[in-house]
């Protein structure tokens, strides 16, 4: 049976309106931020610390779920598939959708084509750090004396594939250096051994920075583009000689393709005003990172950027996941 011309139309004007008149209503019930990481990770703190505040603007209750596993995999394909109605949103690190497509051959979900940038949130700085015992005091030192010895000295990460690990290998790459890597299931083991002496450097992600404050491990860089604020006075790789060694990892939130692009700009609207609060700003560099602050498009222009970075050495490099 045809419908009358009136009311074909008027079904056409509310398929248009639908995403519309969801918009203006939103958000009407609890939201949830689903981190592909363990509680007290990069991830969930900086998920935390916008979600309490984030909960008060939009008037409704904002809650963190914990879904680790595959580097963040797991997490990313739960709120791809989940409903592009903004009620889920996703806390990710750079390394889910920069550098999982160039590690595992099959992906559960196309990170660029099943999730929308909604706001960056961090960038996360690694720190050269090497163990106390060892006798160099900074990183050109390290550097000379890993080239004397081939071989002979041993470099932790959080895994194969992890940043750290990418960040050791763009070392040895752009140093012209061998160490053996030494993979582990996290940073923390691998801050653990390096402070006892098992491993002789690593990359860190901002785990071990009380330890290198109190002597447990040395620092001699950062491995970004800027020195870190909480560390003013030690230079950055690309200072030292490796020119353009940036092995920073861009955290950020994302919600699945298809969302109203309103409710994506309120999203947007929100989250950046609690990055520039002074609250926000503090802890973030407490951490050893800097709150970073993008427009949607400047942000997915960022992943597209580190992607193409990550994915050229994760290539030349011949990495793999574990």
């Amino acid at each position: 049976m045809k419908l009358p011309i009136k009311s074909t139309l008027a079904a056409i004007l509310a398929l248009g309106f639908a995403p519309a008149l969801l918009a203006q209503s939103y958000p009407d019930r609890p939201i949830k931020v689903v981190v592909g990481f363990p509680p007290g990770g990069a991830a969930d703190q900086i998920a935390r610390l916008v979600t309490t505040p984030l909960a008060e603007a939009l008037k409704q209750p904002v809650t963190v779920e914990n879904r680790p596993g595959a580097n963040g995999n797991i997490a990313g394909g739960a709120v791809a598939k989940s409903p592009a109605d903004g009620y889920t949103l996703l806390m990710a690190s750079g390394g889910m959708v920069s550098i999982n497509p160039h590690l595992y051959a099959n992906m559960p979900f196309d990170p660029v084509r099943d999730l929308t940038p909604v706001a960056s949130a961090a960038s996360v700085l690694v720190y050269l750090m090497a163990r106390p015992t060892l006798e160099v005091k900074d990183a050109k030192a390290l550097i000379a004396h890993v080239k004397a010895n081939p071989g002979k000295l041993s470099y932790g990460s959080a895994g194969n594939g992890s940043s750290p690990h990418l960040a050791g290998e763009m070392f040895k790459a752009q140093a012209g250096l061998f160490a053996v890597h030494v993979p582990y299931r996290g940073a923390a083991p691998a801050l653990t051994d390096l402070m006892g002496g098992q491993i002789d450097y690593y990359f860190d992600p901002g785990i071990g920075l009380q330890a290198a404050k109190s002597g447990r491990t040395k620092l001699l860089a950062v491995g970004s583009l800027k020195r870190s604020p909480l560390f003013p006075d030690v230079p950055t790789l690309d200072e030292v000689g490796l020119k353009g060694f940036d092995a920073d990892s861009v955290f950020g939130f994302y919600a699945p393709a298809g969302t109203p692009p309103a409710i994506i700009e309120r999203l947007h609207g929100e989250i950046n005003r609690i990055l520039e609060t002074p609250a926000f700003k503090d802890r973030i560099h407490q951490l050893g990172g800097n709150p970073l602050v993008l427009t949607p498009a400047a942000f997915a222009a960022k992943i597209t950027e580190d992607s193409q970075r990550f994915g050229a050495l994760i290539k030349e490099r011949g990495i793999k996941s574990d």
